[in-house]
């Protein structure tokens, strides 16, 4: 079972993994780097039977981001949460919320024609650090 929750705790899930396994892909979609303000979301599809919310349902609110499609996040911190298509199986939940280590590395990255091109993680250019760089 894996659990997870928002920035500020208010709402928290717990899923199921499913029997294939967890499968965390990348999506770099205009909708979701809008969504997540963010290059790509890392999502995994688990079992809408599987998965249930822990607390704050007071606090989720939902946004039909396409026809059919619901966004749901924390109306206290704006936490990303699940999105889902009424209809499905699974709902799609965002890896960067479990609380622990899922255990696996993504496994996909879809639409790959949407990627912004200044985000080069191998560049060069850029500086690493383990922490928060001193001032």
């Amino acid at each position: 079972m894996m659990k997870g929750s928002c920035l500020c705790g208010a709402v928290a899930f717990a899923a199921e993994t499913p029997p294939s396994g967890l499968r965390i892909g990348f999506c770099s979609c205009p909708s979701c780097r809008k969504a997540h303000a963010a290059p790509f979301n890392a999502y995994a599809s688990v079992p809408r039977a599987g998965f249930r919310w822990l607390r704050g349902l007071e606090q989720i609110r939902s946004y039909a981001s396409s026809p059919g499609k619901q966004r749901h996040f924390c109306g206290q911190c704006g936490s990303q949460l699940v999105s889902e298509r009424a209809g499905t199986d699974f709902v799609l939940l965002r890896v960067a919320l479990l609380d622990e280590d899922p255990g696996v590395a993504p496994v996909e990255h879809i639409f790959r024609q949407y990627e912004v091109p200044w985000c080069d993680w191998d560049a060069p250019s850029i500086v690493h650090y383990e922490g928060e760089p001193s001032p």
